[in-house]
């Protein structure tokens, strides 16, 4: 379970202020037989529009189903310029009142896309939020530990040089994140360290940028350079992330590691393709989301659709010695 409220509120405090030498942590127990099942998805937050409320009905349904414990929540959460503030309307027109099946009322851990902040970003971290729904669990950077799994969730949009340089007509709320260079080795360095400190089973690292994908966006330059590094030399298994609006799967050539994208959360189909160095397992350019199985020994996860078809499955299995 989680920690909890008052701790809980620290945490966001410090996160929000940046403070600590340290990725703010929370625990989330695993289910009595040490399993774990999770619900992925991003780039949704449009008032239910473009599907948004066809994919968060399947959801409901697919988590009932697995009995998830909580959802992974990419980032791209209010479209088109995250949120004016903790009154905004969005967040109840494009989070409360979509996501309302019973099985999606567990914790929904949450980071920051590149639209989120375009508005205000602070208030999406702000408890003010989490007292209007209490799943609302939403930082910069942070790791949930779940047992048989450490998630570690990175703040990627301040990575991108261009919301730096070339913002166009967009501003972006830097406040607690400027200068740009010293965020980021912090980001990194505490990362590093937190995954060197795992010992659990499965190494998930969650960013809403991609690192591999062959949609609109491809590859980002400033995570393949910087993040993955650090991912492949401590033994990450899974990167999921968001950005491009669609699903996919790639296969690291030169380790274990998986890039899955679970940003069908709403508006898709961009009919791009941009292929990458690696190895594409599977890739749809339309709406939907994806479910994670994990026990001691295996992982199992898949791909839906707005219908509920499961569009990919895959599974990997570890050594016994972990």
């Amino acid at each position: 379970m989680a920690r909890p409220a008052a701790l809980l509120l620290l945490l966001l405090v410090l996160a929000v202020a940046g403070v600590g030498a340290e990725l703010p942590r929370l625990e989330h127990a695993p289910k009595e037989d040490g399993s774990l099942a999770v619900l992925a998805v991003g780039d949704w937050g449009r008032r239910g529009q473009f599907n948004q409320t066809l994919v968060a009905q399947q959801m409901g349904i697919v988590g009932e189903k697995m009995d998830i414990d909580f959802v992974i929540n990419v980032g791209d959460n209010f479209y088109d310029d995250g949120l004016t503030g903790v009154d905004d309307k969005a967040f109840e027109e494009s989070f409360i009142d979509i996501y309302t099946a019973e099985s999606l009322q567990k914790p929904w851990y949450t980071i920051l896309g590149n639209h989120d902040y375009r508005g205000d970003a602070l208030a999406q971290l702000s408890p003010v939020l989490r007292k209007l729904d209490s799943r609302w669990i939403c930082m910069k950077s942070f790791v949930v530990n779940a047992e048989i799994a450490d998630f570690f969730f990175v703040d990627t949009t301040p990575f991108v040089l261009e919301y730096w340089n070339n913002p166009k007509n967009r501003t972006y709320d830097w406040r607690g994140v400027a200068p740009r260079d010293t965020y980021i080795a912090n980001v990194l360095k505490d990362l590093d360290a937190a995954l060197q400190q795992s010992s659990a089973t499965w190494k998930i690292v969650v960013g809403h940028h991609a690192i591999r994908s062959v949609s609109e966006h491809g590859d980002t330059q400033e995570l393949v350079q910087q993040l993955l590094p650090i991912l492949k030399t401590n033994g990450v298994d899974l990167y999921i992330n968001g950005h491009d609006h669609c699903l996919e799967r790639i296969s690291s050539r030169d380790s274990p590691l998986q890039y899955l994208t679970s940003g069908g959360g709403s508006k898709a189909w961009r009919g791009i393709f941009t292929p990458n160095s690696d190895k594409l397992e599977f890739f749809y350019d339309g709406q939907g989301f994806m479910s994670l199985k994990l026990t001691k020994a295996e992982a199992h996860l898949a791909f839906y659709d707005v219908a509920g078809t499961v569009l990919h499955s895959w599974g990997i299995t570890k050594p016994s010695h972990y």
